[in-house]
């Protein structure tokens, strides 16, 4: 196994933090994504080694891994465990029934141990193959409805159903997408936290939505229809008479769908903000003179 220096692929420094990997991770994965790089292999390549570098960098655990173990730091857990146990002894210098060539042994064990090994159970262990990690940016339009999306993680496109839903910073597990196993072990599995971004005129809180309309001061007073804009489509509402400013309604149902639940959806709540007419002609000031006079009455 080569050793990469991940740090060294993003550009950072050993003591860098967890928002100067997330910059350097988006800054050199735009910049070698192959949707800019088509056909471009040197491009992948080093996609892929910006992937691998941000799935151990980017979280705590793995990271401490790594700079303990170096390129072997996914067998950490294995290599302590065996540790405890005694599975494994030194064995330099002699050759019995029970002992093993380096090359039946991954990198790790060779250069902990050196020279030979001894085997004690019997049989080949199996390590678990690497957890991947990845960040998906999708917009809240994107996540009102269930949909499929192909991604590509270390060179591999993998085609999802992305549930309706979906919160931002959500963390969804896919079964046995991670990297291979090592002696016919399981492969690990592929985590992807998703980054809703937000850039339509509703705010999000868990299932509802809230927003915002401007109503004129006449349909405020004498009542009327609006139609307003849902993820659903158009909807006509009755404007009461004499509905105040900030005046808040619900439409039941028709907030954000909940997630893994078919057919149910939050609430939408609407505030309305009266907005007073300006550049008044001359008829329009004699009128409301008229009116303010009444209201003296």
């Amino acid at each position: 196994m080569t050793y990469i220096d991940y740090y060294k692929v993003l550009g950072i420094d050993k003591k860098a933090n967890d928002s100067d990997i997330k910059k350097a991770y988006r800054k050199m994965a735009r910049k070698y994504h192959p949707d800019l790089n088509p056909g471009d292999k040197e491009a992948e390549r080093k996609f892929k080694e910006i992937n691998e570098a941000n799935e151990v960098l980017s979280n705590p655990e793995n990271r401490k891994k790594y700079d303990k173990y170096g390129k072997d730091w996914k067998h950490a857990e294995e290599f302590e465990k065996a540790q405890q146990q005694g599975q494994y002894r030194r064995g330099p210098g002699k050759r019995s029934s029970g002992q093993y060539s380096e090359e039946d042994f991954s990198d790790f064990f060779s250069s902990m141990f050196g020279g030979g090994f001894e085997r004690s159970s019997g049989r080949d262990v199996k390590f678990r193959g690497q957890d991947f990690n990845a960040e998906l940016q999708l917009e809240l339009e994107d996540v009102y409805h269930t949909h499929k999306r192909t991604l590509t993680i270390n060179g591999k496109n993998i085609r999802l159903t992305i549930p309706a839903g979906v919160k931002n910073g959500q963390v969804i597990k896919i079964k046995g997408y991670g990297g291979e196993g090592i002696n016919n072990g399981p492969k690990g599995d592929l985590h992807i936290k998703f980054s809703i971004l937000n850039h339509s005129k509703f705010k999000r809180d868990k299932d509802n939505l809230y927003t915002t309309i401007d109503l004129d001061l006449y349909k405020a007073l004498l009542g009327g229809e609006v139609v307003i804009d849902t993820f659903d489509g158009k909807v006509k509402l009755n404007v009461k008479p004499e509905t105040k400013n900030l005046t808040q309604i619900k439409l039941k149902g028709k907030g954000f769908p909940v997630y893994k639940k078919e057919g149910q959806f939050g609430d939408l709540y609407i505030t309305y903000q009266i907005k007073l007419p300006t550049n008044l002609t001359s008829k329009e000031k004699e009128l409301f003179k008229e009116l303010a006079k009444l209201r003296q009455l």
